[in-house]
């Protein structure tokens, strides 16, 4: 029962040394991602009237796809540096000495991690793709909204609704006084026509926060009434003028003010659906690429018998029936010459199309790919921490050293090969050239027989970093290619 209790204090004070560097990883690496996200998109935030609320929102829709590889990272990152600084305090070795292997020592960190994964695949499969439907819906309005009023003395604005502006000077405190103003309604040539001078007038608030309201003072009106109007008609129409000495225009700037940044326009995205909705997404994408496929097949047969046709074909010029290994030789030099350049023809068209219908093919095929990729990866994600708590618990424990010096160099080049040969199958599959579930599994199939290697190596107490170990090793080659030296002495 003591021993019992001891064990489970253990357990908590192992637990307790891992989430301490876990929480302060993820929170660096976690800030490192997003600024990354803002330094990509920082172009699309630019002129667009937002508020900080808006862009901090942006940001954290964005980073729910974040914690996929920050997760992972932060595992392997914390099991090196847990395990390391206990055996670089010893206590490794004490635990070993009470009798406590070190497969029990990693037992409540590997239960703890795989209660992360589990965590991580819920995650994943519920909360990411909701996160990504918002994130990606607000970036589409962001980069199709107009930009916010700028008033430039001297330049023409076109960004209200229908109209083009210009003030020659604005003044004022709050700058709501205007000098030589021109405005100019949008119209085609089938609407009336309009365009006002003004010498003054000023900004005013308007009762509808969504129209812009001006007061004109000193001006005239310039109208051509032509709508509804028939052509000559219209070239007959005199231009009208109207003077006036005040005039209260009011201009809708709606678009502008309510750009509905919010508003969810993509919603047909498969990155929004969870592990089994795309199941379904995949069964129809199967069905409708049958379907083409079919389609395409039929279509290149119709094309590869119509030179058939073409020679069986009793309105042609030439008429010759077709039969095997058919020459042309019995043909006169003219009509043979014909057949040859129709047939030539026949072939490049055919050759063009089924060119078209390859890649049509390789077009849903490279869809699919990415359909099967985005599905697996909410559970590979999951067993990859796994893994990377296999590699760094192991590691850890064999070169016994923690901190953020030598852990976090081995940490970030095991990293780096994960995420190179993630990178690559995943590119061979969108291109159509390699299967998706086994580039989506192919990273953790290489590092998982690595992982149990290590595993295997740690607890067997392998001196796998010893140095001294390698210099031994190799010292029969390397005394080939050093000098005897003498004593100093005897120099």
């Amino acid at each position: 029962m003591r021993l019992f209790f001891h064990l489970k204090k253990l357990d908590k004070y192992i637990i307790n040394t891992f989430f301490g560097p876990f929480l302060f990883i993820f929170s660096v690496l976690f800030f490192i991602f997003i600024v990354n996200i803002i330094w990509v998109q920082m172009s699309q935030f630019t002129g667009k009237g937002l508020t900080y609320w808006e862009i901090i929102k942006f940001l954290f829709y964005m980073s729910a796809s974040v914690v996929q590889m920050v997760l992972p990272l932060t595992i392997l990152l914390s099991s090196i540096m847990t395990f390391g600084d206990f055996g670089e305090r010893y206590e490794l070795a004490a635990m070993k000495a009470a009798g406590i292997s070190l497969t029990r020592v990693m037992m409540p960190l590997f239960i703890t991690v795989s209660m992360l994964s589990f965590v991580l695949f819920i995650f994943s499969n519920n909360v990411i793709p909701d996160f990504q439907r918002k994130a990606k819906n607000m970036l589409f309005n962001i980069v199709s909204s107009k930009p916010a009023l700028n008033f430039t003395p001297g330049v023409f604005i076109d960004q209200m609704s229908g109209f083009s502006v210009k003030f020659d000077k604005i003044t004022g405190e709050n700058k709501q006084n205007l000098e030589g103003v021109f405005l100019h309604k949008n119209a085609n040539s089938y609407e009336n026509q309009q365009t006002i001078i003004a010498k003054s007038g000023r900004f005013a608030k308007a009762p509808d926060p969504n129209y812009l309201k001006l007061v004109l003072y000193n001006g005239y009106i310039y109208e051509d009434d032509i709508a509804n109007k028939a052509y000559n008609d219209r070239l007959n129409q005199p231009n009208q003028s109207i003077k006036f000495d005040s005039l209260a225009f009011h201009i809708d700037i709606s678009d502008i003010i309510n750009k509905a940044i919010e508003s969810e326009k993509i919603t047909d995205d498969y990155r929004f659906q969870n592990y089994f909705e795309v199941n379904e997404t995949l069964k129809k994408s199967d069905e409708s690429n049958k379907i083409s496929v079919t389609s395409i097949a039929n279509q290149s047969m119709m094309n590869v018998n119509s030179y058939v046709q073409y020679l069986d074909n009793p309105n042609n010029k030439v008429k010759v029936n077709p039969e095997p290994n058919f020459t042309g030789d019995k043909l006169g030099p003219e009509k043979r010459l014909e057949v040859y350049y129709n047939a030539y023809s026949k072939l490049n068209n055919l050759r063009d199309n089924n060119k078209m219908s390859q890649e049509q093919v390789l077009e849903m095929k490279k869809f699919r790919n990415k359909v099967v990729i985005y599905q697996q990866r909410i559970f590979s994600y999951s067993v990859t921490c796994i893994i990377f708590f296999m590699i760094g618990a192991s590691l850890g424990s064999i070169i016994r050293k923690g901190g953020m010096g030598l852990p976090v160099v081995i940490a970030i080049i095991i990293f780096i090969i994960f995420y190179v040969i993630n990178l690559s199958v995943e590119n061979l599959s969108w291109k159509g050239q390699l299967d998706p579930y086994l580039a989506t599994w192919f990273p953790n199939m290489v590092l998982f027989p690595f992982g149990v290697w290590l595993t295997y190596k740690a607890l067997t107490d392998s001196q796998l970093f010893d140095i001294e170990k390698y210099r031994t090793l190799f010292k029969p080659i390397t005394k080939r290619f050093s000098k005897n030296k003498e004593h100093k002495r005897y120099q």
